[in-house]
């Protein structure tokens, strides 16, 4: 079942739509939906070497206008959405203990979470919701969101054939580490703040 998802998530790396795949997933990543972008980008940068940096880009720029989304939603619809999201993971009862370290050395936080697996769209609805700098937040979400994306990708390229190899060779223990990663980030959220 692993391998065909594996072999679906190739192809579709390949086909005309992925990009918008891409730029849609890291969009939507940055504000409220759990799964990161790497899910696409990883294989789109094995299937396409060469638009490495093409990808990259998309991934960053994406992903930062999501997070201005999630600000948003931290800024104008706490209440509504804002609070059920953070309740979602677990962070309702915490925010008012961490909004005021929060204007101080939240762009550090925000910096964690967009080069880290840690649930980045939690700190950009408390950075909203808080009103940390806008500027601070958007030049922090450029250099964490495009190191991590443009290192993943250029590493993908620098070393394609032996990654996917060893992909392909590991593809369920890399699974299961991917997972507890995911599922970490969420834990470590409940532990952090």
């Amino acid at each position: 079942m692993l391998r065909r998802l594996y072999d679906w998530t190739m192809s579709l790396a390949a086909t005309r739509h992925a990009e918008r795949g891409l730029a849609a997933v890291s969009f939507v990543e940055s504000s409220f939906f759990p799964i990161p972008p790497d899910v696409l980008l990883i294989p789109m940068v094995l299937a396409e070497r060469l638009k490495w940096l093409r990808y990259a880009v998309v991934c960053t720029l994406a992903s930062v206008l999501g997070a201005l989304l999630g600000y948003a939603i931290g800024a104008f619809l706490y209440e509504a959405v804002g609070e059920p999201i953070l309740a979602f993971y677990g962070k309702q009862d915490s925010f008012d203990q961490v909004a005021g370290w929060y204007n101080t050395w939240g762009g550090w936080g925000v910096l964690f979470a967009a080069v880290t697996p840690f649930p980045y769209k939690v700190l950009t609805i408390f950075s909203g919701a808080t009103g940390l700098d806008l500027a601070v937040f958007v030049v922090v979400s450029i250099i964490g969101r495009g190191l991590r994306f443009f290192l993943v990708s250029f590493l993908l390229y620098r070393f394609g054939p032996p990654i996917r190899d060893f992909i392909e060779n590991n593809l369920g223990l890399l699974f299961t580490l991917f997972m507890v990663l995911l599922i970490g980030g969420f834990v470590a959220i409940r532990y952090v703040f």
